[in-house]
């Protein structure tokens, strides 16, 4: 049984991360707070975070994007495996464009083909829809002939990797080589945000809105269904596990508290947790200077366990 905690290149942040967490904090929070979480609303939080992606994380330039129909979209090319990345936001809020900065780096950063999935989105549609969606991209790469596939995910899309590992393997089906979570959403019930909130309030907003957000996605379904509760039995051994969080961000809970539950099932993983970092800070290199090298680490761990030692860092 290994639980690893990983040091980070300093005990404090950036100055200009600490900085935008202070902005986020007087301009993010706040509206977050008052954007309605219906109809309109929904329809505005979704514009402004594919802007603040595009402009923070825009995608690198001449890596190729494919689409595909009814599914998602390849970003990059590459041998020796394939990435299947899982966006966040709530289940309700970006898509795999919107991920472009991310999921092109990493691409780029390990040498690999990335399938971001484009799941169907709350509050059209609610669990398991996104988590239905997820497993049928995984038995689709498994059809094309990849024997070796990476799942990455941020935040609500962390809780679905997680979901697709343990079904995988409570089914005695091959499962995925490794797990890369950024920021991941464990307790959706957002108990753990909670309590971190109480020590630190998150630059970009509150736990009791989050959880409004997420239970568009799960309203209508038993809160201790196992595929949204996670417990860990004796035999749910998930693959090796990189864990990413930011320690400014509330989600810094659900880091730890999936970390522990990982290695009380005989796991192996390690945990990340990046001083004064907002939520999924990977996502923009252009305001944050850790998400490149958290970027870097989290591909140097899946050419690890991919067998391969190409790494390449971009900005």
């Amino acid at each position: 049984m290994r639980h690893q905690r990983r040091h980070v290149p300093s005990d404090r942040g950036s100055w200009r991360s600490r900085l935008a967490g202070r902005c986020a904090a007087v301009t993010v929070r706040p509206l977050s707070a008052v954007v309605p979480v219906s109809g309109a609303g929904v329809w505005v939080s979704r514009q402004i975070v594919a802007r603040s992606l595009a402009v923070l994380g825009p995608a690198l330039p001449g890596v190729e994007v494919r689409r595909v129909p009814g599914r998602g979209e390849w970003m990059g090319r590459g041998e020796g495996g394939v990435v299947l990345y899982l966006h966040g936001s709530a289940y309700m809020l970006a898509s795999a464009r919107t991920h472009r900065g991310l999921t092109s780096r990493l691409s780029v950063m390990t040498g690999l083909p990335v399938f971001a999935v484009d799941y169907r989105l709350a509050p059209e549609h609610v669990f398991p829809a996104a988590a239905d969606d997820v497993r049928a991209a995984y038995e689709w790469l498994v059809r094309q002939g990849f024997e070796r596939i990476v799942v990455a995910g941020d935040s609500a899309g962390g809780h679905l990797a997680v979901d697709l590992a343990l079904q995988l393997r409570r089914e005695g089906r091959p499962g995925p080589a490794a797990l890369v979570l950024f920021s991941p959403l464990v307790d959706l019930t957002l108990r753990q945000a909670m309590r971190r909130e109480r020590e630190r309030r998150d630059p970009m907003i509150s736990a009791v809105r989050a959880r409004r957000l997420v239970e568009l996605y799960t309203s209508a379904a038993d809160p201790g269904d196992p595929r949204l509760a996670f417990t860990f039995g004796p035999d749910d051994l998930l693959p090796p596990t990189l864990i990413q969080a930011g320690g400014a961000e509330m989600l810094a809970a659900d880091a730890e508290y999936l970390a522990g539950l990982i290695r009380s099932s005989g796991g192996e993983c390690e945990l990340e947790i990046w001083p004064d970092q907002m939520h999924v800070f990977q996502a923009m290199p252009v305001l944050v200077p850790e998400a490149g090298p958290a970027l870097a680490r989290a591909a140097s761990f899946v050419r690890t366990h991919l067998g391969s030692s190409r790494l390449e860092e971009v900005s």
